[in-house]
């Protein structure tokens, strides 16, 4: 434990980490490819774009629900659910973290998603509007809903403790850490599955998101689509995928002789009270959540050595982000590294806060921070240090990570190395 005031409160450490999303299907992929700059954005093979005006995304490549579940399950399990599972697994199989009847209380599952299981309500209603009543799948509610990735994770690994979901739009991963290391700094978890899954790269979701003028359009050159503080960005690129970690309680951990890949040191998370999709051009409503993680974590901007931004390639966004990390910061948001990984992944949505929490830990345990691609022409109201096209190694012992969702949610995490004795 370790004191904050006059409270005594548990270290939270992060013990196993499981991914699949654009750029690869385990940690080690999925991170060498955002360290190196390759895109996992390209045209969508899930379906026929041919009725849409924007043929690509971030599409997951070479998974298979049916050899990774059985065909039945998978027929009963919306994808965003079937990614879930996947990365949950291999987060808790890296872990070494074994379940037992005397311990299955003690785990639980904190996993969130900011759109849910579309694809099964899309499919119902087409059902049902085309054949009647009689062709709705009795299973549709169960697997539409936003909490059926928590449930059978909890049901597949038998995890008996807490477990419940999240959504906060864009926001859902970082949220979904947070409020698990708050369970287990009360004391009411030992270890919890913690992060988020989304698979909104749906013909209507691109579709709504067109419409709204939210995303690129750049069909001739998706690979370049996704252009965080570029002053010729165009919008966001759909992305499907999921992350999980295992955070867990430090004295528990080194009970069992676990691996630590990094600690949560703190955790921020405000309200704009402003639009239901537009940041709050101030920044504010960030710039706040931004401090009170460092509050959390009892840090100052002096501590933080590189920012994973948010950085979804919109232009309202990039710059109320940059507005953001200026005023809660000042001089100092010059002298950090910060990167957007969207520029190769394209934006996970409910899952992004989880996926770039993977890459946060990767950055602190390889000294290295991964590029914003695609960042040929700086916007200059976005005058911070992006890492343009190229990662840099850099020594990082601590590092920021944001995510800001529609409906304005802003959740921040303050992610470090393990240091024993806690950081210095």
């Amino acid at each position: 434990m370790w004191r904050k005031g006059n409270v005594e409160r548990r270290r939270v450490v992060v013990t196993g980490m499981g991914i699949i999303c654009p750029t690869g299907n385990s940690v080690k992929e999925a991170w060498t490819n955002a360290a190196n700059g390759v895109t996992g954005i390209g045209p969508i093979t899930l379906f026929d774009t041919s009725h849409l005006d924007n043929h690509f995304g971030g599409e997951v490549k070479d998974f298979d629900p049916d050899a990774f579940l059985g065909k039945r399950e998978a027929r009963r399990t919306d994808r965003v659910t079937q990614l879930g599972l996947y990365a949950a697994k291999q987060a808790l199989e890296d872990s070494g973290l074994e379940v037992t009847p005397d311990n299955h209380y003690e785990i639980g599952v904190v996993m969130g998603s900011g759109i849910g299981g579309i694809d099964s309500i899309f499919k119902s209603i087409q059902a049902f509007l085309e054949r009647g009543a009689s062709a709705v799948s009795p299973l549709m509610v169960p697997m539409m809903l936003p909490d059926s990735a928590s449930g059978k994770v909890s049901m597949m690994f038998g995890l008996r403790g807490p477990n419940f979901a999240i959504s906060t739009a864009c926001a859902t991963g970082n949220n979904s850490i947070g409020e698990a290391v708050e369970i287990i700094r009360r004391g009411k978890a030992k270890a919890i599955l913690a992060g988020s899954s989304e698979a909104g790269l749906r013909d209507i979701t691109i579709a709504s998101f067109n419409n709204m003028k939210a995303i690129s359009r750049r069909n001739d050159a998706p690979e370049k689509a996704s252009r965080p503080f570029d002053v010729d960005r165009d919008g966001f690129v759909v992305a499907e995928g999921a992350a999980m970690l295992v955070v867990e309680d430090l004295e528990h951990a080194k009970a069992r002789g676990a691996k630590i890949y990094a600690e949560i040191l703190g955790y921020g998370h405000t309200s704009d009270a402003y639009h239901i999709t537009a940041p709050l051009e101030t920044g504010e409503g960030a710039s706040k959540a931004i401090e009170f993680a460092l509050e959390d974590a009892e840090m100052t901007g002096e501590d933080i050595d590189y920012i994973n931004a948010h950085g979804t390639s919109t232009p309202l966004n990039d710059k109320s982000e940059t507005i953001a990390i200026k005023n809660a910061l000042g001089e100092l948001a010059y002298e950090i590294p910060i990167s957007s990984t969207k520029s190769v992944t394209g934006h996970l949505m409910g899952a992004a806060g989880s996926v770039e929490a993977v890459f946060s830990i990767q950055a602190i345990r390889n000294n290295f921070v991964p590029p914003t691609v695609n960042l040929d022409n700086q916007d200059p109201e976005c005058d911070l240090n992006y890492t343009p096209n190229v990662g840099v190694e850099h020594p990082i012992d601590v590092v920021m990570s944001n995510s800001f969702g529609f409906g304005g949610h802003n959740a921040v995490l303050v992610i470090g190395r393990y240091h024993e004795n806690g950081q210095a």
